[in-house]
């Protein structure tokens, strides 16, 4: 397995790696010294069948081994970071050699490891962590210009469609790593949530899309968490709101201001993961973006999710910028509003319920594989 290096892509592919071992695969996890650390604790307590790799990056002055991530990493080191990735041709191949995988898993933005492995003639899965709402969308896109979705209620405001084309600069790797994928393509979803979408990827792509399930990870007790647990215990059920915007990006300061005022306004309990580039020495108004630097995914999400009734879309005003008294209100709704609740109750029970389902079906494609490629 070779996830891009981001929390958000090694997180899914470790919880897959864990569901896989459980079947009796055994798992290479490929990543980073510094992406490692966190995982070889999980995987040495749980003693899972789970071989932590380290991939060494080429050396570049800007970029010291404690920024081989994407975490705390400041925004404007990313494409060094991309480039340091393109650079490790030998290191990846010198892995795959002294392995010799049946197959590899590798991420939609690592097409160095795609064309690595079809070199030594190892199968190589495209695993895509975005939903598949968002990857047919962008595919649509591609392929059919200037033609609606055939979901209207999957959009993109006007403000968002320059942001869109700009986030998209990775667009002609993403397409290739997912062609190229060996027959089929995972994707991290449940057919419960995007049935619709999954089967109109299928058609855009040609290929067999199969999904592995939401794969949230489990809950691990840390000590040093024991008093947010304690705070929660003594709110009421279904009253906090978890405000958090992933590990890559940063808020602008107006748009953490409307945050805040908004959070303050709804009078709502809430945790706020707040996170700063890790560079001290990076100065903090030019490293943070004139507008909140969203992931591309992120707004076709949320339509998503209020879609399907589980969910409620903070609204943007005409130039896409948050307005406190929006946000306050959404939050008062969904703390308020059963429907809901329930829904996403219901949604949790069902992933819960059918999940390993999903896992069965990922398992099946693999060996099929593997033996197709041994006849």
């Amino acid at each position: 397995m070779l996830p891009w290096l981001a929390h958000g892509h090694i997180s899914p592919f470790l919880e897959l790696a864990k569901k896989l071992t459980t079947r009796d695969i055994h798992i290479y996890f490929c990543s980073t010294a510094i992406n490692l650390g966190p995982i070889k604790q999980l995987v040495e307590k749980d003693s899972l069948s789970i071989e932590l790799v380290e991939l060494h990056l080429p050396s570049l002055p800007e970029l010291p081994p404690h920024y081989h991530t994407t975490n705390g990493l400041p925004p404007h080191l990313m494409p060094t970071l991309k480039k340091a990735m393109d650079m490790a041709s030998p290191n990846i191949t010198t892995i795959l050699k002294q392995l010799k995988p049946d197959l590899v898993i590798y991420d939609f933005l690592q097409i160095l490891a795609l064309s690595l492995a079809q070199s030594q003639n190892i199968p190589a899965i495209d695993f895509v962590v975005m939903s598949a709402t968002i990857t047919s969308f962008y595919m649509h896109l591609a392929n059919n210009p200037g033609v609606e979705y055939p979901s209207p209620e999957i959009y993109l405001q006007d403000y968002e469609v320059g942001k869109f084309a700009n986030d998209t600069d990775d667009g002609d790797r993403i397409l290739e790593c997912f062609q190229q994928s060996s027959e089929i393509v995972l994707i991290k979803t449940f057919r419960e949530i995007e049935a619709k979408h999954i089967d109109y990827l299928s058609v855009l792509a040609k290929k067999k899309i199969v999904p592995v399930s939401p794969l949230v990870q489990d809950p691990v007790e840390e000590d040093e968490k024991k008093e947010i647990i304690e705070w929660l215990n003594d709110k009421e059920p279904s009253s906090a709101v978890f405000v958090s915007f992933g590990s890559e990006f940063f808020l602008s300061k107006e748009e953490m201001q409307e945050i805040a005022y908004g959070l303050e306004l709804s009078t709502a309990n809430f945790i706020w993961v707040v996170r700063f580039p890790r560079d001290e020495k990076v100065n903090l108004q030019m490293a943070l973006p004139k507008a909140m630097p969203m992931h591309l995914d992120q707004p076709v999400n949320a339509r998503l999710v209020e879609a399907i009734g589980a969910g409620v879309e903070v609204k943007r005003d005409t130039k896409g910028r948050l307005e406190r008294e929006e946000v306050a209100k959404v939050i008062r709704k969904v703390l308020v509003e059963k429907t809901t609740k329930r829904k996403a109750k219901e949604l949790k029970e069902n992933i819960e319920n059918k999940g390993d389902e999903e896992i069965d079906g990922v398992v099946q494609e693999l060996l099929r594989l593997c033996s197709k490629l041994k006849e």
